[in-house]
């Protein structure tokens, strides 16, 4: 069993790191931090560099947690990168970052996070970034 958390570097994905450490040093899980692209990884903000990579890296060393650094580049969403990941892993726990979207925004763009919410088969922690 591993807990999964999606990681972009942003104050909403710190946060989501954040208590996914918290909820690993907490149930002694591995933590599996998810990093993804559909496919324009070069200019994908979401995307993690390889300096930001390595920063998540050694934060979790420091803090003393078993982890997996995974980046996909593939031509599926990143909710459906997760809950695949999930699935595989029998994810006891998927953590998530949320930011603040309207409604016309969710419409035209969807929601990742949204999607988690429904359709993950194990319990989403979704936690906000700091303002």
């Amino acid at each position: 069993m591993a807990i999964i958390v999606g990681y972009v570097p942003t104050p909403e994905g710190m946060a989501a790191l954040d208590s996914a450490i918290e909820e690993a040093q907490h149930r002694h899980q591995r933590l599996v931090v998810v990093n993804s692209s559909r496919g324009e990884s070069l200019v994908d903000p979401r995307f993690a560099t390889g300096a930001e990579w390595h920063s998540v890296d050694q934060r979790l060393a420091d803090a003393g947690v078993d982890h997996e650094l995974v980046q996909l580049v593939e031509g599926k969403d990143a909710a459906e990168q997760i809950l695949a990941l999930a699935n595989d892993l029998n994810a006891e726990l998927i953590v998530i970052g949320l930011r603040r979207r309207t409604p016309v925004g969710k419409l035209i763009m969807g929601s990742q996070a949204q999607t988690i919410l429904l359709q993950a088969e194990c319990p989403v922690l979704a936690v906000k970034g700091k303002a």
